[in-house]
């Protein structure tokens, strides 16, 4: 059920800060009281569009800039004590920190299953023909599974995007780069088409994978999004480093969606175990 709430929230709040400053600007004096709401709600409206205008695969986790400039924004209301006024971004404020503090955060993850040292067993996943391809078939010296949302996901497409720049230094280190998600076939067939380069894009069905690695993150897709053809239920941002025994030798289970180590990370790990 929290995940539903997490779903309806992520649709809801953006469209929220939307209507409150098309509404604002609508109808403004520009006086301190309108201007304070539309900073708070221009600011929440541009994270977000930014996120799909121009993605970035991390952030912080408190996205200082931002919260610095709504909490201004709320509490320059306070100077003319208008209950409307203060209601308004008081709710922007709210929402804003449940993005940041409940939304973004995956609580408990398990991880056991995935410590370091640990082996990586066997699965089977499917590409966009839908042929199966078991991982142990897979022979480079070493193996990278970066797991991601699907293509709805702005941060999961520019971490993608990250990787295949460094095409080249994974090939030299003769490295198996496997993307999971559990989206349906045409749309890694999108993401594999639009790279071409020889990364395994695979699908893993009905998130069987993601529930034996304790990946799963049920109802994880924003409302809304399911009549693009997308599963309401995801798999949670993962990278696991595997070497040539599927030893695991690095295991990234961020507990924030926002936060994802950087392809320079990989390459050290590996460098590392190398020598």
């Amino acid at each position: 059920m929290k995940n539903i709430f997490k779903s309806l929230f992520i649709s809801g709040f953006p469209v929220f800060a939307i209507v409150i400053f098309v509404k604002t600007i609508i109808n403004t004096n520009f006086n301190l009281d309108d201007i304070s709401i539309l900073i708070s709600s221009l600011t929440i409206v541009l994270f977000f569009a930014m996120l799909f205008i121009k993605p970035v695969a991390r952030t912080t986790k408190n996205l200082a800039p931002y919260s610095f400039i709504i909490l201004i924004s709320a509490l320059l209301s306070l100077f003319d004590f208008n209950r409307n006024v203060l209601l308004i971004n008081t709710s922007l404020a709210l929402g804003w920190l449940a993005y940041l503090k409940w939304y973004s955060s995956f609580k408990k993850r398990e991880k056991n299953s995935l410590e370091v040292g640990k082996v990586l067993p066997n699965f089977t996943l499917e590409n966009s023909k839908k042929e199966q391809i078991e991982t142990a078939t897979l022979n480079g010296d070493y193996k990278i599974f970066l797991f991601y949302r699907g293509n709805w996901c702005p941060l999961c497409m520019a971490q993608i995007k990250e990787v295949v720049n460094q095409y080249k230094e994974l090939e030299k280190r003769n490295v198996d780069m496997i993307l999971i998600s559990s989206q349906p076939h045409k749309f890694t067939e999108n993401i594999a088409n639009k790279h071409k380069i020889p990364f395994h894009f695979l699908v893993d069905v009905n998130n069987k994978v993601a529930k034996r690695l304790k990946i799963y993150h049920k109802n994880g897709l924003p409302t809304g999004f399911q009549a693009l053809g997308y599963d309401s239920d995801v798999i949670m941002p993962t990278v696991i480093i595997t070497d040539e025994n599927n030893t695991i030798i690095f295991a990234d289970l961020t507990d924030n969606y926002r936060v994802r180590p950087e392809p320079d990370t990989f390459l050290k790990i590996i460098d590392k175990h190398k020598l």
